[in-house]
């Protein structure tokens, strides 16, 4: 049997639907070296077990992990764990990729020993066909360190780095955090314009706008925890924690005067409209400037619960 070159770690958490799309796009990879799909569900409870169990026969290459529900950390170091393949590509289950994915990774980590390869994201709201978006012409660009929705690393890096931090309970930062830990090992981030990642949002819709905003304090909060590892002005710019951001955001949304109250009759013009996507762009404005001013008033009170200091 020839040696396992790649393992895909894909962690999922109730999201089926776009699951299966995500599992048959990385059953078409034009690859011809042998690879994994490892698939570890996060205690789901819309019936993601039961369907991939009984219907194995449409995914050849799928290794089903399970676990009691954690947290993606704690899945994505299971399926590293797991992995029989010499290189590890991490895929969100709300992703779909082009055919060449699992080609186009390989070439670009055939670049160097201290290389880890990240490809292009498209964001997508067409859940019966997330991979018909146009891809820009445009060269590639992109400041993240280390996003797990596009991303291909020898896994030897990772067991070295230390896997991910499971001390990121909530949602947010802890692959950046690894992207840092990769980094002091020497690894160079190398762009892979070939691996196309179409990523899955559902349409923004007003009834949205608490989760998004939850998510926001998740994301404020565990930036605590990423610049409590990583106390570097470098992690203050990522978090968004300066006196820049602050100013930046505060004259958009005029100090938070435009918030979710008083732009809630333009942005339900704009969905009743089918303009969902330009209601999303301004609304997520504001969520910068919800995320940055919720960091400074609660950062102290936070660090306390969280470091007991």
């Amino acid at each position: 049997m020839s040696e396992m070159l790649w393992s895909i770690v894909v962690p999922t958490y109730n999201r089926l639907p776009i699951l299966q799309k995500c599992l048959a796009a990385l059953e078409r990879q034009t690859i011809t070296e042998p690879y994994e799909i490892i698939v570890i569900d996060d205690g789901s409870s819309d019936g993601t077990v039961e369907f991939l169990t009984s219907n194995r026969d449409r995914y050849p290459h799928l290794r089903l992990l399970t676990q009691d529900h954690a947290a993606a950390a704690t899945a994505r170091n299971y399926g590293i764990d797991s992995a029989l393949g010499k290189y590890i590509a991490f895929v969100d289950s709300d992703i779909t990729v082009n055919p060449e994915y699992l080609q186009a990774h390989t070439a670009t980590l055939a670049q160097g020993e201290k290389v880890y390869s990240y490809g292009r994201i498209i964001d997508t709201c067409n859940l019966e066909a997330p991979d018909s978006e146009i891809v820009p012409a445009l060269p590639m660009f992109t400041a993240a360190i280390f996003d797990t929705c596009n991303l291909a690393i020898a896994r030897k890096w990772l067991i070295e780095a230390g896997k991910f931090d499971t001390g990121f309970f909530q949602y947010g930062w802890e692959d950046f955090e690894l992207g840092m830990r990769v980094k002091k090992l020497g690894l160079k981030r190398s762009t892979c314009a070939g691996a196309i990642a179409f990523h899955y949002h559902a349409q923004f819709s007003m009834d949205k706008i608490p989760r998004l905003l939850e998510m926001e304090e998740q994301r404020g909060r565990m930036s605590i925890i990423f610049y409590h590892k990583h106390p570097t002005w470098e992690v203050k710019l990522m978090i968004q924690k300066t006196w820049l951001h602050l100013v930046i955001w505060g004259i958009l949304t005029l100090g938070g005067i435009l918030n979710d109250r008083t732009l809630k009759p333009l942005l339900t013009w704009l969905c009743d409209r089918g303009k969902a996507k330009v209601a999303m762009e301004i609304f997520r404005i504001y969520m910068n400037w919800y995320t940055v001013i919720w960091m400074y008033r609660n950062w102290d009170k936070e660090s306390k619960l969280l470091f007991n200091s």
